[in-house]
């Protein structure tokens, strides 16, 4: 959270720094996450936004050591409660994980061990990290379960994955990386298996872990109708790369990257509906993401652009820099940072940047 007016805002819980990744594949290097920066603070909801692809899921799995080594190369600094995660020992980073950073997995198939039943794997979770009587952690398991809306708790304990549905078995999962109170919460599409009603229970769940117990989120998602309700800072990342960043308010109803503006405009607009019931043509971005093995010398969306307002973008990559609304109503590169709503800028409050020349171009 931040801090109040004339006030210094708290440390931040998690502080990632030029992080990159490269693995060694057959087809040469790919350079799958570029420099990527960002802070999360106690309480507060980063949510990370892309296309497949774009390097969300391995960026948070670089922090938590859960890349291959022999294909993995992972340097940066990511600074959890002012401890680097991407210098521990793996011993360190198995105390870390749990009640440090739980993390939700994006396939709840395979990250569930099938010869385990679900109570166990809870329990295994909650020992691990504490002398917690076996009975104490059974009954916490079944208190999770009940908590993540799991249908009959006490006899799902004992039941194994394959007897779950795939939305059972997410919420299992959720269960799990919520077991141990972590400090930081990763969320890898955490309810994109669940139906609205048990999703909007989740997250209820982790809104009120965040008030209790000061929990930093990190929400990776495609729906954007989720971001807008938790998300307090958005992070959208295209091809290894932030291209935008900022509050959730400056980057979802005043996009500056054509590629961001590509996202939204891909959202049906029900208020646009026309007096005969005619349905608007949704914006559509063309082309595919870059492959990580052959990325544009220039901006990393060029390729893709509508704009290509900038003879530039072709061949130098664009900086992340602030931008601000302008006079004309439009949004330009090299502004001075806008005062959030408690009248910081800069240090408390992130201001809203774009990795773009076009943001004149855009309409």
């Amino acid at each position: 959270m931040r801090g109040g007016r004339g006030q210094p805002a708290p440390q931040p819980l998690l502080d990632v720094t030029d992080l990159r990744v490269r693995l060694r594949t057959p087809r040469g290097p790919a350079h799958v996450v570029n420099g990527l920066s960002y802070s999360v603070g106690p309480g507060e909801t980063v949510a990370v936004v892309g296309e497949s692809g774009s390097g969300k899921s391995v960026s948070v799995l670089a922090l938590l050591g859960l890349l291959p080594a022999r294909t993995a190369t992972v340097t940066g600094q990511a600074l959890l409660q002012g401890e680097d995660l991407l210098r521990m020992s793996p011993e360190r980073l198995r105390q870390v994980r749990g009640p440090g950073v739980g993390m939700v997995f994006q396939d709840p198939m395979t990250s569930l061990n099938p010869v385990l039943t679900v109570g166990r794997q809870i329990v295994e979770g909650i020992r691990a990290h504490g002398d917690v009587p076996k009975a104490q952690a059974r009954a916490r398991a079944v208190e999770l379960l009940a908590e993540v809306g799991l249908p009959d708790p006490v006899r799902a304990v004992d039941r194994y994955p394959h007897e779950l549905s795939g939305g059972m078995r997410q919420r299992v999962v959720i269960a799990i990386a919520l077991s141990n109170s972590p400090a930081l919460l990763i969320a890898d599409e955490a309810t994109t298996a669940l139906d609205v009603t048990v999703q909007a229970q989740i997250i209820d769940l982790v809104e009120k872990l965040q008030a209790d117990h000061g929990t930093g989120v990190i929400w990776i998602t495609h729906d954007l109708g989720v971001v807008a309700g938790i998300a307090d800072r958005v992070l959208v990342m295209y091809g290894g790369r932030c291209v935008e960043d900022g509050t959730v308010d400056d980057v979802l109803e005043h996009p500056a990257h054509p590629y961001t503006k590509g996202l939204l405009g891909a959202l049906p607009d029900l208020t646009a509906i026309g007096p005969d019931g005619e349905i608007p043509d949704l914006v559509t971005v063309t082309g595919l993401p870059p492959a990580p093995t052959d990325l544009p010398a220039g901006c990393v969306f060029w390729p893709r652009c509508p704009v290509r307002a900038d003879p530039r973008c072709e061949t130098e990559q664009p900086p992340l820099v602030p931008v601000a609304p302008l006079r004309n109503g439009r949004l330009g590169p090299d502004s001075p940072p806008a005062e959030g709503r408690d009248g910081q800028v800069g240090a408390g409050r992130l201001p809203h940047r774009a990795a773009t020349w076009c943001a004149e171009g855009l309409s």
